[in-house]
């Protein structure tokens, strides 16, 4: 950053009063402090880095005190950071101000396949941390094996399944997926059966894997117990409320089975706990059945989790959860997004795949495509009809999909006009925006303004009400969804 552009963040940490995802403020007006290499493992472990401001007294709240010594503060953390694995390299910004100094040091990420950067003398699984909010938390042993499964390309969905043989599997279902592996592929017909086994990962080294018994075997949770979906229907918006009986679920079920069979059960839970509006078009007679979630977008996300999930021994303890609750579907699964893909790819770029033998079964058995569509498929089904747009978040290995249904359209819709009623025309402004973007700011600063988990609620909510009623205009208005649009606050008019 430039020297204005470090003043400019000083100043929104005072007035805001607290650190961020991406920024964490130290002293430093007595010496350099002594413990940065949480911080500096954090940072460098986030796709959007992070930085590290000098000159502010938390304890003092936020008051600027300066820097003791910019050029050995810079010397010293570059110590700190010759002292991690990877090595940090940061990049300093030095600013004076009343003839106090402050100092910046961003910390650019780490590559995927270098994480997790962590304190070389501690070691990789006591010196990796994570950000949290605006805090360094130790990486916990599953977060620092899922960053060495993709770099050393673990197969966890051919593990051997242990105490598992081929009798325990269906040989009729065998039978009917290597009848249509072989299908146009005339040269798989001389290979042998424990061959070709092996080649399409039923078996490895001779040991049936994992892959195997989730797709092929007569009962694969008498092996994996909680290789399972937990189907939950609540009667409110969270956990732990009542309904008038004084239950706390109306629906709960363990859908247990082969992949297929797991997918099929999910999607029947679905189908018998959501409401379906009846409506009767007065001019025609005809009936119209709207269901409160398209089904396909359902079963788009169901199939994600089960195949897409971590199958690891770390998370083999671990179902997928499905909840219904009165204004939304959520899908958990173990395991966050793999590799190098992040939240806002998700359905734009190719993704790495986490298990290539699942994946590529289930296309056999026509149960998905595997041309990458699924999440295109879910956003389309949810416009179709009129709903909300999926909500996807990664967090500390567990990846979520969640689908609003028509109730949260109406009761948004209602806030609205409260909060239309009430301003009189006025633009509703609570988090600062018009502000913010005196000077034009893109969407990902805008986004880390509002610091906000869920991205998308973010600029449905804060954004997008003030661009419809004309108080923030885009710089490029005839490409709305241009790469280097911006948003920058209307002249007022007096």
């Amino acid at each position: 950053m430039v020297e204005t552009e470090l003043k400019e963040l000083l100043d929104k940490i005072q007035n805001r009063k607290c650190e961020e995802q991406v920024v964490e403020v130290k002293a430093a007006h007595k010496g350099c402090p002594e413990k940065l290499y949480d911080t500096l493992s954090s940072f460098s472990n986030q796709d959007s880095g992070g930085t590290l401001v000098f000159g502010l007294d938390e304890k003092q709240n936020y008051a600027k005190v300066g820097v003791y010594d910019p050029q050995d503060l810079q010397k010293k953390v570059m110590e700190y950071g010759e002292q991690m694995t990877p090595f940090v390299r940061p990049v300093f910004t030095v600013y004076a101000e009343e003839e106090k100094v402050f100092v910046s040091a961003e910390i650019p990420p780490v590559d995927v396949t270098e994480r997790p950067c962590f304190k070389t003398a501690k070691g990789r699984l006591q010196g990796s941390y994570i950000r949290v909010g605006d805090a360094d938390k130790p990486m916990t042993e599953y977060e620092v094996y899922s960053y060495e499964a993709f770099r050393k390309k673990y197969r966890d969905d051919i593990r051997e399944a242990v105490g598992v043989s081929i009798e325990t599997l269906d040989p009729i279902k065998l039978e009917d997926y290597l009848l249509r592996r072989k299908k146009n592929r005339p040269h798989l017909d001389t290979v042998p059966t424990e061959q070709l086994y092996e080649l399409t990962g039923i078996l490895k080294s001779g040991k049936v894997t994992l892959s195997a018994v989730m797709l092929f075997g007569y009962y694969p949770q008498a092996y994996f117990p909680q290789l399972s979906v937990i189907a939950t229907c609540v009667p409110g918006t969270e956990v732990g409320i009542l309904d008038e009986t004084g239950h706390r679920f109306t629906d709960s079920r363990r859908i247990e089975g082969t992949l297929p069979e797991m997918l099929e059960g999910s999607l029947a839970f679905v189908r018998t706990n959501m409401r379906t509006a009846t409506t009767i078009d007065p001019k025609t007679g005809v009936r119209r059945d709207t269901p409160q979630y398209p089904m396909d977008a359902v079963r788009e996300a169901v199939l994600n989790a089960l195949v897409h999930r971590d199958y690891s021994i770390h998370t083999e303890g671990m179902p997928i959860q499905l909840t219904m609750y009165t204004d939304r579907l959520e899908i958990s699964s173990p395991g966050g997004l793999y590799g190098r893909l992040t939240v806002d790819q998700l359905g734009h770029v190719q993704p790495d795949t986490r298990n290539p033998v699942m994946v590529t079964a289930m296309e056999v058995l026509g149960q998905t495509e595997n041309r990458y569509s699924g999440i295109p498929r879910i956003r389309h089904a949810m416009a179709e009809l009129s709903l909300p747009e999926p909500v996807f978040s990664d967090r500390r290995g567990t990846f979520t999909v969640t689908l609003y249904n028509r109730r949260e359209i109406v009761q948004q819709e209602q806030k609205e006009r409260v909060v239309e009623e009430k301003q009189q025309n006025v633009a509703y402004d609570p988090r600062g925006l018009l502000a913010f973007c005196q000077e034009p700011k893109t969407r990902k600063e805008i986004i880390a303004y509002l610091n906000i988990s869920s991205e998308q609620y973010a600029l449905r909510k804060y954004l997008d009400p003030l661009v419809q009623c004309g108080a923030i205009q885009l710089t490029i208005p005839e490409k709305p969804k241009s790469r280097k649009q911006k948003y920058v606050t209307a002249a007022r008019k007096d």
